[in-house]
Order: structure tokens, then sequence, then C-alpha cells
């Protein structure tokens, strides 16, 4: 299996259910881990044979940036917005982390980690249709 990863890129957003959480925001840590065809890259050693990045960081604070209210929306909206994006991708798997949430415990964080893959998400889609 070939992959590409970013790992635990840390943002700001307005995600969730309680007010403060839609006004003052909180802190998430995500996680991509995408199954992409890297061995003619491996050759080649051409970034333009390779899932870019910075264009994958983009997309991922683009979607953080729409307050959702939860976070399996989000994860899959990264998911759908990468596997659009790069239509070499294969998979995807988000994990995203609200760090200190407002539960009234003490823990590092609660999150979510979805998987999708291309063929998921035009089923999906067709669904929708």
């Amino acid at each position: 299996m070939q992959q590409i990863y970013i790992r635990n890129l840390r943002l700001r957003a307005q995600h969730g259910v309680l007010p403060q959480e839609k006004v003052v925001g909180g802190d998430y840590v995500v996680n991509v881990t995408a199954d992409y065809p890297i061995a003619k890259t491996c050759v080649s050693d051409d970034v333009a044979d390779t899932m870019n990045y910075a264009e994958a960081l983009e997309v991922v604070k683009r979607v953080m940036r729409i307050p959702r209210k939860t976070l399996e929306c989000v994860a899959y909206n990264i998911a759908r917005e990468l596997l659009t994006t790069f239509t070499e991708l294969q998979s995807v798997t988000i994990d995203v982390c609200k760090q200190c949430p407002p539960m009234g415990a003490d823990c590092d964080g609660a999150g979510v980690r979805l998987s999708l893959t291309a063929l998921e998400l035009k089923a999906d889609d067709a669904e929708l249709q």
C-alpha cells in the first residue's frame, strides 16, 4: 500500500453544538492518510506526479473554516473534498480530534476517524441525486 499523510495538523475552528463553541471556537488536531499511487513519483522524482501536500492542506483548512455541529460531518466533508480534488486518490482516512472538549472530563481530546473510498463517494453522490 502506498500512502501520503499529514500528521497532527493543528487548527482552530467553530465546530460544535454549544453556543461558546460557535463563537469562541476550539482547538482541533487533524490527521490525513491518503491511499495514493506514488510509484511513478518514486521513479520520476517529479512533484507533479504526486499529491501536493500544500494543496491538500488548503483543502483541509477550507473545510475546517465551515462551522458544523458534528465532527462526523467535518471528517466526511474533508474526505469528500480531498477525493474530489485529487482524482487519483483511491481512499482517505481522516481523524478530527477536538482538544479539551466541553464534556466535563479531563482528557486529551475526543474525535472521530472516518475512511472513505472513491467508490463510496460515487455511491453517496448517486444516492443524493
